[in-house]
C-alpha cells in the first residue's frame, strides 16, 4: 500500500477520501485489511504529511481510528476527545488539518455505547468531567424523556449531528472551504459490537 504523498492528496476529491474511509472499515469488519511495512512509512512520512481525511473521535478504547478505517501512517488525522465534543482547541485542530495541511474530509465518529454520552445523559458530575459532558447536554436536551439504552444511542447520534452544526457555524473556514466544494463534512457512527461504521 502507497504512502499518501502531497501530489496524491492534492488530486484526491472529497467524495474519494470518504469512499477510502468506508472501503478500509469494510476491510476492518471482513478482516482482509492491507499489508503495510509501517518501518518504510515511518521512514517516508518522516519528511512531511499528507493525510486525505480527519476524524474526531471519542477516546474509547473499542475505536482505534486508523485501525477501525484500515489506514497507515501518515493516511489520516486523528482528534479524539471524550464524546468527540467540539471546543476551540478542537475546531483549530480541524481547521489546521484542512486549511493548512490539505485534508478533504471531516468525520465526526460517535459510537455505540458511549461512556461520556450516558454519562451526559445519568447527569454525571466530577471534576473537569461535567464541563465536558455539559457539551453533550444539547443532544441529550433534543432527545429528551426517559434516558433507555434506546434513547441514549439516540442521544448520540444527535451529538454528532450537533457536533457538525457547531463546526459549520464557529468555523467561517471550514464552512466556506465546503461551499467550495474543497472538503466534506459527514458523520458517523461505529458499533463497538460489530466493528462498523455507519455514515449517517
Amino acid at each position: 500500500m502507497e504512502t499518501l504523498t502531497k501530489d496524491i492528496q492534492n488530486k484526491t476529491t472529497p467524495s474519494e477520501a470518504l469512499n477510502r474511509l468506508k472501503e478500509g472499515n469494510k476491510r476492518f469488519v471482513s478482516q482482509t485489511v492491507l499489508s503495510r511495512n509501517f518501518s518504510e512509512q515511518v521512514q517516508i512520512t518522516s519528511n512531511g504529511q499528507a493525510p486525505f481525511a480527519v476524524v474526531l473521535g471519542c477516546i474509547d478504547s473499542r475505536a482505534p481510528l486508523e485501525l477501525i478505517f484500515d489506514q497507515g501512517v501518515g493516511d489520516i488525522f486523528g482528534a479524539r476527545v471524550a464524546g468527540n465534543i467540539i471546543n476551540e482547541d478542537v475546531l483549530g485542530s480541524l481547521e489546521y488539518s484542512c486549511k493548512v495541511a490539505g485534508s478533504k474530509l471531516i468525520v465526526v465518529l460517535g459510537h455505540t455505547k458511549c461512556g461520556a454520552v450516558t454519562a451526559a445523559c445519568n447527569n454525571v458530575e466530577l471534576g473537569n468531567v461535567t464541563a465536558l459532558l455539559n457539551k453533550i447536554k444539547p443532544a441529550v436536551n433534543a432527545i429528551g424523556g426517559e434516558m433507555t439504552l434506546e434513547n441514549i444511542e439516540a442521544v448520540a447520534i444527535k451529538n454528532v449531528e450537533l457536533s457538525i452544526e457547531q463546526i459549520k457555524k464557529e468555523s467561517p473556514i471550514l464552512a466556506e472551504m465546503e461551499q467550495n466544494d474543497e472538503i466534506k463534512i459527514i458523520g458517523a457512527s461505529y458499533s463497538v459490537e460489530t466493528g462498523e461504521v455507519t455514515f449517517l
